[in-house]
C-alpha cells in the first residue's frame, strides 16, 4: 500500500493542475465549501502526507491534496474490510455481499489512482469518481438484497467517512467540469448522424492503424482472433474459455482482441474483469447467438452478482448477440447484461429478463439498435448511459405487480450519470398485449435521491400510464431532487398534460436543455465511439 501512495503522489503534481472557481488558496476556507467541511478538514489537518502545506496553497494543489487523501482513506478501507471479513462469523448470504464490498472498495481504488495518474480531462474525473461513489451503493445493496441490513453495523466507522471524502472530491471535479464543457454544449446540441467513414479523424488517438481497419470491416468475422463454437469447429466451446485466452493476447490491453461466438445457445455465466480490457465479442445475430442464464436473488445471488453477463473492462464492444436471464418474474431482482465497463458500447443485441434485466452500473455506456425486455426496473444502476434507437419491450408482470422501465441510482447531485433514452421505442411485448389493461407501466420511478433519466424523440405507445412516472414505493421524499425530463417524445403514451406534478419532473422545451443529453454532450460520444464502428447521433 505504501508503495502505491507513493507512485500516486508522485503523479499527482504533475497531472492535477486545475484551477476550481471556489477554491481558494487557503484549505480551510476551500474545506468550508465542501459539502462535508468538517470531515474535510479533519483529514486535510490530520494527513500527515498534508502537513508541508501552508496557507499559500494554490486551488490546484488543494485539489491535488483533497484527491490524495481520498485515495488514502480508500486504500486503508480496503483493508479493513478484507481484515473483518476474516474476523467476523458471518452466514453464507452475509459473505456473498460482503465479498462484493471488498472487490468494489478494491476496484474504487483503482479508478481514484486512475484519476490521479492517468488524466487532465475533468470528464474523466467526473465519471471515476461517480463510480466510485456507485460502489459504495452497491456494496451495502447486497445486504439489502438478503435483508440483512444489520450486518452493516460490522462495517468499520471509517467507511461513512470515506463516502464523504468521495463527495467533496467530486465536488471539487465538478467546477472544473462545469467551467471546461460549457463552451461545447451549444456547438453540439443539434448534431447529425455519426457513421465510421475510415477518416483518420473519425478514430481516438489510442486506436491503433490495425485496429482501424479492424472495425471498418463491414464483416468483422474474418478478422476473429478467437473463435467459439458448440459444435466444435472453433477454437473454444464456451465463452469464458475464450475470455481466458483473450486476456493472454492482448498484452496488457495494448490491442483489442476480437471473439467471434457462432450461433447457437450458450449456457453459462460470463465475467469481464477490469483487466481484460479492448474486448470485442461479436455474434450472428439476435436470437441466432444467445448467451443465458438464471442466477437471481432468490436463489442466493445479490443483484451484481445475478449477471449472466458481466463486465469491467474498460473499452468492451459487444454485437449482434442475445443476453439472457431466464430465471422468470417471480425470482424478482436476475440481471442479463451488468456493464461497468468504461466507454462500453452494445450494437445490435437482445437483453432479455424481467426485473432489472440491463444493469448499465457505472461509467460510460452507449446502447444502438438494441432490444430490451423487461417488467420492474428493468434498466437501472448509476452509469452515465445512452440507448439510442433502441426497441424496449414490457413485459407481463407478476399479478399486482407494475411495470418500470428505469431505475435510475444518482445518490450524488455532483455526479454526471443518467440514463438518457433516444430516438428509441417503447412499446408492450407479445404475452403483455392481451392484458395490458390489468398492469400499470410507469417510465421510470428513482430508486436513489438524485435519479436522472430523460427520454427525447421516442415513441411511446398507449401502455404507458398518464402520470408517466412512479415513486419508490411510498417514498415521496425524493420527489424534489429528481430530474425526470421528456422532451419531443411521440405516440399516445407521450401526452404530458396528465404527467406527474413533482418538482423534479420537466417537459424540456429549450433545445439549449435537451442539448445537454445528447450522445455528444452527455458521453463525449464523438471523441470514442467512431473507433468502435458503431453509427450514432451525436445531437438530436
Amino acid at each position: 500500500m505504501d508503495k502505491l501512495l507513493l507512485i500516486t503522489l508522485a503523479f499527482a503534481a504533475y497531472f492535477l493542475t486545475f484551477s476550481l472557481g471556489f477554491v481558494t488558496s487557503d484549505p480551510k476556507i476551500s474545506c468550508s465549501q465542501t459539502p462535508y467541511p468538517q470531515v474535510c478538514s479533519h483529514f486535510i489537518n490530520t494527513d500527515t502526507l498534508s502537513t508541508t502545506l501552508d496557507e499559500t496553497t494554490t486551488s490546484s494543489n488543494f485539489h491535488d491534496m483533497a484527491l490524495r487523501v481520498t485515495m488514502n482513506q480508500a486504500i486503508e478501507a480496503h483493508h479493513l474490510l478484507v481484515s473483518a471479513m476474516q474476523l467476523n462469523e458471518l452466514n453464507e448470504q452475509a459473505k456473498l455481499a460482503w465479498h462484493d464490498c471488498v472487490e468494489l472498495y478494491e476496484d474504487t481504488v483503482h479508478k481514484l489512482n486512475r484519476s490521479i495518474i492517468s488524466s487532465n480531462n475533468p470528464n474523466d474525473h467526473l465519471t471515476w469518481l461517480s463510480a466510485s461513489i456507485a460502489n459504495q451503493h452497491t456494496c451495502k445493496n447486497g445486504f439489502f438484497d438478503f435483508n440483512i441490513p444489520h450486518h452493516l453495523n460490522s462495517f468499520p466507522i471509517m467507511l461513512s467517512n470515506f463516502s464523504k471524502l468521495l463527495s467533496n472530491s467530486l465536488a471539487i471535479t465538478k467546477t472544473v467540469s462545469s467551467s471546461s464543457s460549457s463552451a461545447v454544449i451549444e456547438r453540439k446540441q443539434i448534431g447529425g448522424r455519426r457513421l465510421l467513414s475510415g477518416g483518420h479523424n473519425d478514430f481516438p488517438k489510442w486506436l491503433s492503424a490495425a485496429d482501424r481497419r479492424l472495425l471498418q470491416a463491414v464483416e468483422p468475422a474474418s478478422k476473429a482472433d478467437i473463435v467459439v463454437a458448440q459444435d466444435e469447429s472453433g477454437d473454444y466451446k464456451t465463452i469464458s474459455e475464450a475470455v481466458a485466452a483473450a486476456a493472454k493476447l492482448s498484452s496488457g490491453g495494448n490491442r483489442r482482441v476480437v471473439i467471434h461466438l457462432k450461433a447457437g445457445v450458450y449456457n453459462e455465466n460470463v465475467e469481464i474483469k477490469k483487466t481484460v480490457t479492448n474486448l470485442m465479442i461479436f455474434g450472428d445475430g439476435i436470437d441466432a447467438t444467445v448467451v443465458r442464464g438464471s442466477k437471481n436473488v432468490q436463489d442466493g445471488s445479490t443483484t451484481f452478482r445475478s449477471a449472466t453477463f458481466a463486465v469491467s473492462g474498460n473499452g468492451f464492444v459487444a454485437r449482434d448477440i442475445t443476453f439472457e436471464n431466464t430465471a422468470g418474474p417471480q425470482k424478482e431482482q436476475a440481471v442479463a447484461l451488468r456493464s461497468s465497463s468504461d466507454h462500453s458500447v452494445f450494437y445490435r443485441c437482445s437483453f432479455k429478463g424481467y426485473q432489472d434485466t440491463l444493469y448499465v452500473h457505472s461509467q460510460r455506456q452507449f446502447y444502438r439498435d438494441c432490444d430490451i425486455y423487461g417488467t420492474v426496473d428493468f434498466i437501472c444502476g448509476d452509469a452515465v448511459a445512452v440507448l439510442q434507437n433502441c426497441n424496449i419491450y414490457i413485459r407481463k408482470p407478476m399479478t399486482g405487480q407494475k411495470n418500470t422501465v428505469t431505475a435510475q441510482e444518482r445518490t450524488d447531485p455532483n455526479e454526471n450519470t443518467g440514463i438518457i433514452i433516444h430516438s428509441s421505442r417503447i412499446t408492450v411485448s407479445e404475452d403483455l398485449k392481451p392484458v395490458q389493461n390489468l398492469f400499470k407501466t410507469y417510465l421510470g420511478r428513482p430508486w436513489k435521491k438524485y435519479a436522472r433519466t430523460v427520454i427525447m424523440k421516442s415513441d411511446l405507445d398507449g401502455v404507458v400510464d398518464p402520470a408517466g412516472w412512479s415513486p419508490w414505493d411510498a417514498d415521496t421524499t425524493t420527489l424534489s431532487t429528481v430530474y425526470y425530463g421528456e422532451f419531443m417524445n411521440t405516440g399516445i403514451g407521450a401526452d404530458t398534460k396528465g404527467r406527474v406534478k413533482w418538482p423534479g419532473y420537466h417537459v424540456i422545451k429549450s433545445v439549449t436543455e435537451a442539448g445537454q443529453f445528447t450522445v455528444g454532450n452527455f458521453l463525449d460520444g464523438g471523441s470514442w465511439i467512431p473507433g468502435t464502428g458503431v453509427p450514432f447521433d451525436d445531437g438530436l
